[in-house]
């Protein structure tokens, strides 16, 4: 399996002409879509939902299937092409085997509402928690994509999910905002300068490719 990342939220998880799409949302490059055979979206936050991109998409290929929440599903109303999913619930998406994990986003503050989030572990081994840190039942994540930078997180809380997810491999995602130095800040604290994490640390550039 092969993992490109793309602006911001998004990956692409591809094998062979399977191209399976996480969390486009408005920082996303127009060439992420390219070949795309199903999606999947974590909640409904435009940087992980760009809502007319995704409206096109769908209309422009009838085959194209999406897995999201209901309340990402309702903006959408794209009938059968849209499948709602919630905590628990397992799916095939364009050949891959996707199980649902998460149902609340992370808190940004006590006085803003917390919405729907649900994560996606993708054939056993990557998961995407979307914004959240959902540490996934029954372990076994070899991948985890990383959300390095948000205004609901801090870093000390990323190492101890880090080290309570207990990845091969830790890559960043999430990070649309940071610059070359705020980069260099989080992968310091989550690689040799840190306090320490399992696994390895990476973050891919966007448009960057790893076979996993």
């Amino acid at each position: 399996m092969q993992l490109t990342k793309h602006g911001h939220a998004a990956v692409v998880l591809s094998e062979g002409d399977r191209r399976l799409l996480l969390d486009p949302g408005a920082f996303t490059e127009e060439s992420a879509w390219e070949g795309v055979g199903a999606v999947l979206i974590t909640h409904e936050h435009f940087d992980h939902l760009d809502v007319e991109r995704t409206k096109r998409a769908l209309a422009d290929d009838p085959a194209l299937e999406l897995w999201t929440n209901r309340s990402v599903a309702d903006q959408l109303d794209a009938g059968r092409q849209v499948h709602v999913v919630g905590h628990g619930d397992a799916f095939t998406a364009v050949g891959f085997d996707v199980a649902v994990q998460g149902e609340r986003h992370a808190v940004i503050h006590p006085d803003i509402p917390t919405i729907a989030n649900i994560g996606f572990l993708v054939e056993g081994s990557v998961f995407h928690p979307g914004d959240a840190l959902t540490v996934p039942e029954g372990g076994g994540v070899q991948t985890l994509l990383l959300p390095l930078h948000a205004p609901w997180s801090k870093t000390g809380e990323l190492i101890d999910y880090v080290r309570a997810v207990q990845p091969a491999r830790s890559y960043a995602v999430h990070d649309g905002l940071l610059n070359d130095t705020g980069l260099m800040v989080g992968a310091n604290f989550l690689g040799e300068g840190g306090p320490g994490v399992p696994g390895e640390y990476v973050r891919l550039a966007p448009g960057e490719s790893v076979t996993l």
